[in-house]
């Protein structure tokens, strides 16, 4: 009986401390995971800040689905860059974004929901004049491949600016 009972403590024990190394790797991991969240949302940034569309479409997955603020969609890395090469070169060619909040959920260790609020200054209108301040909302669903994070698929927004 007695090494029934301390067999079953010492199992009882080793639970615990297996809990315990799973909970702190978990952690580790998920700080990774969101560390490598936020620099694909800051690489997204200064790719748009330089009105880089090349380096723009590299923080998208290869089969990336892209929704523009009025429905205008795009598939694929490559029509990504294609899509907003001529923005960059016109309306967007003077424009500085940036994140104001952001919000990130890990649904599975390879995917994450990510909200970001962005600011955005020096587009032009169809006519060629100046659109006042824009603020909006991505959503992403990121995925993780091959250890590094990509957007694959992305809804941006326009919400209300108070005056």
């Amino acid at each position: 009986m007695k090494r029934t009972l301390v067999a079953l403590f010492l199992t009882l024990i080793g639970s615990i401390v297996a809990f315990g190394q799973t909970t702190s790797a978990e952690k580790k991991s998920t700080g990774n995971d969101e560390a490598g969240i936020k620099k694909v949302l800051a690489d997204f940034i200064v790719a748009w800040n330089q009105h880089d569309a090349k380096a723009f479409s590299m923080v998208f997955s290869e089969d990336a689905d892209f929704t523009n603020v009025i429905g205008m969609s795009a598939h694929g890395r490559a029509e990504v860059e294609k899509f907003h090469a001529p923005l960059f070169a016109s309306r967007f060619k003077d424009t500085d974004q940036k994140i104001t909040d952001q919000k990130i959920r890990l649904v599975r260790p390879d995917v994450a929901a990510v909200d970001a609020w962005w600011e955005m200054t020096g587009a032009k209108d169809a006519e060629g004049k100046d659109i006042p301040l824009r603020k909006g909302l991505l959503n992403f669903i990121m995925t993780k491949e091959r250890g590094q994070w990509l957007i694959t698929v992305m809804h941006n927004m326009n919400l209300p600016v108070s005056p």
